[in-house]
């Protein structure tokens, strides 16, 4: 994600329409540094029979309302769904304006460098058609580096693109669902006796972030300069109700956690004349100077105790 948010900085003109999407939150989540200790001792106690973390108190597990809450992704509408019988040349050129060469591709993914190379600037006087195009691209690069990943994360599934053609329906898309298969699929991955790692920027981070809400092993403490309090959440709330969900009272110029690419915070500074930004998720609220005095972190024989 730091190379991604490095590379490619979000044209003001295509605000907008990532903000329709519904990816707007992924992106100011930015960020944010992986207690790696943290990460190995959920995984040592994810069973892939059940889906779930077997503590001593009991047995907790990742759930859709976690999900919409703390990413702030869509839970119900249509599922998301693609298809490898895809003819690339025209499908690039028909929603990106451009093809891609042999050495961008590898299979049926893309380059996701190629793609800041060819989109991230539409030009001075590019028209409503060339934005549109740009994007794609930048919304597409944001699926391959955080929310569906290969394991080096420079790569990207073509079959996502054709789910982007209108923006309006982009966001109906239960991204929140695909987001929690795959969060499943990878953990019961890396849960396997052969497996030395785990991929995914956001299987890591929306573990890291689920237990820093949930659990108080390892959690940080918002630095003193900067007091977030938990913004309250409703004791009971169902599916219909968490969708759209996110923290509630935050402010939407949020101090950048270290680590947190610079240009990020100076592209979300609004301008005149543009709409404000939408309420962020809550897993926005991590993104503060934290400290570590009560709670220590990275101390893997802690954690397993």
């Amino acid at each position: 994600m730091r190379a991604f948010l490095t590379m490619w900085r979000m044209d003001p003109r295509i605000h907008p329409y990532v903000i329709c999407t519904g990816f707007y939150g992924i992106y100011r989540l930015g960020h944010i540094i992986i207690d790696w200790p943290l990460i190995t001792c959920l995984v040592e106690r994810w069973r892939p029979e059940t889906h779930t973390f077997h503590f001593p108190i009991g047995e907790m597990t990742i759930t859709l309302q976690d999900i919409a809450i703390i990413l702030g992704l869509r839970i119900d509408g249509p599922a998301v769904t693609g298809t490898y019988m895809l003819d690339v040349a025209e499908l690039c050129g028909d929603l990106l304006g451009v093809t891609p060469p042999a050495d961008a591709l590898r299979g049926l993914t893309i380059s996701i460098k190629w793609l800041c190379q060819k989109l991230s600037t539409p030009g001075p006087y590019a028209d409503e058609v060339a934005l549109e195009r740009s994007a794609r691209g930048f919304i597409l690069a944001l699926m391959g580096s955080f929310l569906f990943p290969d394991k080096k994360g420079v790569h990207v599934h073509l079959c996502l693109l054709p789910l982007l053609h209108d923006f309006t329906q982009t966001s109906t898309y239960s991204w929140d669902g695909a987001v929690l298969a795959n969060t499943y699929r990878e953990l019961c991955r890396a849960s396997l006796d052969c497996r030395c790692g785990i991929s995914g920027y956001i299987t890591l981070i929306q573990v890291q972030l689920w237990s820093w809400e949930r659990l108080h092993v390892g959690r940080p403490d918002f630095g003193r300069s900067a007091p977030f309090p938990a913004p309250p959440l409703p004791h009971a709330l169902h599916d219909d109700d968490v969708d759209g969900v996110v923290a509630q009272g935050m402010d939407e110029g949020l101090p950048v956690e270290h680590g947190v690419h610079p240009e990020l915070e100076a592209a979300d500074e609004p301008e005149a004349g543009v709409e404000p930004e939408p309420a962020l998720p809550l897993g926005c609220r991590w993104r503060v100077p934290l400290t570590r005095v009560l709670n220590p972190s990275g101390v893997l024989l802690l954690y397993r105790d």
